[in-house]
């Protein structure tokens, strides 16, 4: 060594031939290739919307079914009420009709009594004081007694006059005038029936329906007084209660 000086290392490089010469470009790709991310699918909204499908399903049936329900009790209510309504008024008029009736019954008492001809039995009844009477035919010279009783006043007798109590006494048996009548049973389409009663203690006939020779539908009583018939006829049904009662309180000089 000159002049006491060290000898400088130089570094070593490495030997590369110019056929095996390294370059960054020639390095491989260190790289890692990254995962694929797995994509998880979200049927939270798919089951929300089944949910309020469902739901308002159910709310529809129900409000429906509310609905149905409310108009069958609103019907069967007014049915109800409909019904409460018609008994109270038929009640009502029941009533009505009853406090008339019995207003009607008491009005005819006390009851006046009917006495007919001395010398045809003297037929005697009790009538309601209500009603009217007219004497047509007195038998004061002979032949028939005939008279006729009817609410408020009587009206003009006629063929067509409809009477509450007809009252006759003629000179004829009993047995011709139950002779003719029994023509009017057996006649076609009559109408008419007839049951034996008791009147005054004397068998009598009690004929109900078409009366003979006019349209209307009543009762007739007929029994034997002395040598002649007494006759007491009601035209009308409507009267049977009173023709009833009459009947039962008529008495006569056998």
């Amino acid at each position: 060594m000159e002049n006491g000086q060290m000898p400088q290392v130089q570094p070593l490089q490495p030997a590369m031939s110019s056929g095996n010469q390294i370059t960054m470009n020639s390095l491989p790709n260190l790289q890692q290739a990254q995962p694929t991310p797995v994509i998880k699918k979200d049927n939270s909204g798919l089951i929300k919307t089944i949910i309020i499908i469902a739901l308002s399903l159910a709310l529809l049936t129900f409000v429906g079914l509310f609905v149905w329900m409310t108009l069958q009790y609103n019907e069967a209510s007014g049915d109800v009420q409909d019904k409460i309504d018609m008994a109270v008024a038929v009640a009502k008029d029941e009533q009505a009709v009853k406090m008339e009736n019995e207003f009607l019954e008491r009005e005819k008492y006390p009851y006046k009594t009917f006495s007919g001809p001395v010398d045809y039995g003297e037929l005697t009844f009790e009538y309601p004081k209500t009603w009217s009477v007219y004497v047509a035919a007195d038998a004061s010279s002979g032949g028939e007694f005939s008279a006729y009783l009817n609410p408020g006043q009587v009206d003009a007798i006629g063929r067509n006059t409809l009477s509450a109590l007809e009252v006759k006494i003629v000179n004829k048996g009993f047995d011709n005038v139950v002779s003719e009548y029994q023509r009017a049973l057996e006649s076609k389409n009559s109408g008419l029936t007839v049951e034996s009663i008791v009147v005054n203690g004397t068998t009598a006939n009690k004929y109900s329906g078409k009366i003979p020779n006019t349209e209307f539908n009543g009762y007739i009583v007929i029994f034997k007084i002395r040598d002649k018939t007494a006759i007491l006829q009601t035209d009308s049904v409507f009267f049977k209660d009173d023709f009833d009662k009459i009947i039962s309180t008529i008495t006569f000089n056998v």
